[in-house]
Order: C-alpha cells, then structure tokens, then sequence
C-alpha cells in the first residue's frame, strides 16, 4: 500500500476493478453436510471402474480416482446445458506418478501424457490437450507424492481440488479457451472447480464429499498456489494472486459453470501485477506501522465514507482510530476483545499488541491485513451513523462487505489518499481467514472463513450495492 497525491485520482494501482458478477448482497453460501474424512460419500469408486494408470492402493490415488469419477459424472450432466454439446471422455487417460519410485514398465511405453516421461510432472500436475504427434493427448496427470504433501499442509479435499483444476482444463479443451492469455485459462479453471466443489458441498457426488470447515483449507491451499507477489499480469506461466484465484473459484462456487463459461473474457480485470517503484519492491509494498495506522486508516476510510454519505445527501462524521494495549471494552474494562466500535463515543478501537502488531509484522499480513481488519469497526460506525443496527451478525456482515467496497474504491483509482501494491488484496484474504474468525476478532461475525471472504468479495465486486446499508 502507498499514498497517492491529495486531489489527483492517479496512483500506482495494481488493477481496475474486478468485473462484476450476479451477487445478491450480503448473502453468503451456507451449507450443510456430515462428510467424514475417511471415506467417500457414498463408497470410493473401484480400479476396475476408473482405471488410473500407475495408481497405487494409498490414500492420495484414492481421493484422485473419487474426485476423477465425480468429476466425470459432473461434467456430463452440466456440459450439455453450459456448452450444448455432450461431454467427450478423455481419450488420453489418467496417470499417477511418484516420481521418486517411478516403475517405468507401469506406463505405456514407459510415457504419461503427450509423450512425457514420468517424472515430468513432478511437483505438478497437468492436463495434456489432444493433438500433435504423440498418442497419449488428452490427459491428466499428477504427483502423488506432491499431492501427499499439499493435503498433509491445506487437507485431504486439496487433491480432489487439484482434479477438479485439471479437469478444468480439459473442459477448456473441448469448447475453446477463454481469452489467450495464461491467467485468464487458469483462473477459468479455478471456477470450474470451485462449480463442482459447490456440487460435492451439496451432497450431489457419489463418491467425493466436504464439510463446511475444509473449505476454509482450500482457500488456504490457494495462498501456495497463487503467483509470487510481483508476477506481471501478463506473464506466459501466470496463474493470478490470491485474491484472483479464491475469488474465481468462489465465483463458481456460488454461481455455476455458467458464470464461469461468460465471465472470463478480455475485460476481466486482475489484482496481480508488477511492483512499480523500487522502494514498494525493496518493502514488499508495505508502508510502516505507524503510517499505516495514523495516516492511511484514518484519512482514508474518512475519505471513502465522506463520498458514500454524499451520495446519500447526508455528512459523515468520522470517527476516531484508537490503539489500546491488551483487551478492553468500550468503558475501558478488561475483556476478551481486540477489534470494536464504540458508539457511545464513536470510536473505533483496536488492540495494537495483540492484533494490529503481530498481523502487520505476519508472514502474509502486512500494511493492508492491517487495514482491512480497522475498516470493518470503521464500517460499523458509518451504519450507526446511517441509523442501523451497528451490533450483530446482519451489522458485521454489512461491515466485512463494506471493507471490500472501501477496497474496490482503492483498486479502482478513487482514493486520493492511498492506492494497492501488489499482494494486498491477497493479504485481506489471509486476515478473514486466518484472523477473523477468532471471536476476539469479530465476535459477531459467526461465519467461516470462506464465508467472510465470499462477503467480502462480494463488496470487491459490486461496491456498496452489495452490502444492504439500508435506506
């Protein structure tokens, strides 16, 4: 984050706004489900009926074959309906690797898809489109032994969420891609299978299942599979931010394969891009502690909240940003709370030893963690302020939305006060996963992390309009 000149609506901004999508407000996808992490839905899907060339009879092969065999049955029934044909098998096959113990007599001519060898997708997994002069086209492969260490680190879904971007791909293959350009196809895949997951969520899948809680380990297994902060928005092998890859899979969590069949053209727009000063490279684009607090949290809340009261035809007052050290209440007693808006003096408050500190000082915090966690009291006080409830789940809901809208006015070129480098959008994720959901955070709040951050995109996406201030 860094400051742009007062009055002059330009700055270093690492992307316009992201393109809208259907929201409907403040709402978020709650579901329901009893999925055991032992066994799949409904009994794991047999060899001899998903044959995965190279498999073994462990744990990862397992989740893979499941996740495969749903991921067949899925696309069949929603191809036709999405893309007016009928879904075409994979002609090339599925193959697994352990490309430490690779047994070359156990693939076809002892090659994966297109003709690799079998430690060729170590560390990875691909999907080899049709064509060209080998056999093989038309496949995927993985790393067992890299899926092992995903799911030991982010849960066991995180394989079958590797399948479900593969397969992607493979849809991709069949109807065209997006737009030519690397972080359009791999954030187009990211929402195909953020759609089929949505699926499993619901209990639709014979053999795959999730429980609401793991959801919040696939959007943490995206903080490992986003681009380095930096990466040009442009670059042959990108796959997008954080921000950019949760936010393409939750799109397709909440609104189909449709969505993600239209939404992903030339005019989408990206958080993910290069550092454009020396100093935002050298500091990761963090401005310091106190600037971050004293400058940057204060004049530009005020000044995006100034903006949306005058839109109203009504003045804003702002309030003030208070540090204390530990825990206190409102009336200044000891309590088991960090973050708060106390109406009674329309301040805003904030534990800077226990929360604000160590969130900037985090591996993936930083300046605008910081920031993000302050504009949802901030928020708070603004709907006291427009007479609604300032207490409560609907009132914190409203408030994490609006932290996205104050962040899409950001990304978007209208702050006067400050503008994004690269990775702070990543690092609003990482604090409503990781942070807000400690009820000494956000007492209120009881949603999951996924839930929060699905809200709060929902603000990214379509400004205050999606965040139900009232009348």
């Amino acid at each position: 984050m860094s400051s742009s000149p007062r009055r002059v609506r330009t700055g270093v901004v690492l992307g316009a706004l992201l393109a809208c999508t259907a929201l409907t407000g403040c709402s978020v996808t709650l579901i329901e489900g009893t999925g055991t992490p032992l066994s799949g839905a409904a009994g794991d899907a047999t060899p001899e009926e998903f044959p995965i060339i190279g498999a073994t009879d462990g744990e990862i092969d397992r989740i893979a074959r499941n996740a495969l065999s749903d991921l067949n049955l899925y696309w069949s029934e929603e191809f036709p309906p999405t893309f007016g044909q009928d879904l075409t098998p994979l002609t090339g096959g599925y193959y697994s690797v352990d490309p430490g113990a690779v047994d070359p007599a156990a693939y076809p001519g002892g090659q994966i898809g297109c003709g690799e060898p079998p430690d060729a997708v170590e560390d990875n997994a691909f999907y080899c489109g049709p064509g060209g002069e080998y056999p093989n086209g038309d496949a995927i492969q993985y790393d067992r032994a890299f899926l092992e260490e995903l799911a030991g680190g982010y849960g066991r879904f995180i394989p079958a969420l590797v399948m479900a971007h593969e397969f992607g791909h493979a849809v991709q293959g069949r109807v065209g891609y997006p737009f030519q350009a690397s972080i359009a196809i791999e954030t187009q895949a990211d929402c195909f299978a953020g759609a089929w997951t949505a699926w499993v969520a619901e209990g639709s899948a014979p053999h795959s299942s999730i429980r609401p809680a793991e959801l919040d380990d696939v959007l943490r297994g995206y903080l490992l599979l986003r681009d380095p902060v930096g990466t040009g928005l442009d670059e042959s092998a990108a796959h997008g931010s954080y921000f950019d890859r949760v936010s393409a899979f939750q799109e397709g969590f909440d609104d189909g394969p449709t969505a993600c069949r239209d939404d992903f053209g030339a005019e989408r727009q990206y958080t993910q891009g290069e550092f454009q000063t020396d100093q935002d490279l050298a500091t990761g684009g963090d401005a310091p502690f106190e600037t971050t607090v004293e400058t940057f949290a204060p004049e530009g809340l005020a000044e995006f909240w100034e903006a949306a009261f005058a839109d109203r035809g009504a003045d804003f007052s702002p309030p003030a940003i208070e540090p204390f050290t530990r825990r206190t209440d409102c009336d200044g007693a000891d309590a088991d709370v960090d973050l708060l808006y106390c109406p009674d003096d329309e301040t805003v408050r904030y534990d800077r030893v226990d929360l604000a500190e160590p969130l900037y000082t985090a591996e993936q915090g930083g300046d605008y963690a910081v920031l993000t966690a302050l504009a949802i009291p901030y928020s708070l006080a603004a709907l006291d302020q427009l007479g609604e409830p300032a207490e409560g789940q609907d009132a914190l809901r409203t408030a994490v939305c609006s932290a996205g809208a104050f962040t899409a006015s950001v990304l978007s070129g209208e702050s006067t006060v400050l503008s994004i480098s690269p990775g702070d959008a990543d690092e609003s994720v990482s604090f409503l996963l990781e942070y807000a959901t400690d009820p000494t955070v956000l007492p209120d709040a009881e949603l999951t992390g996924f839930q929060l951050v699905d809200v709060f995109r929902g603000g990214v996406l379509e400004g205050l309009d999606a965040c139900d201030l009232g009348s």
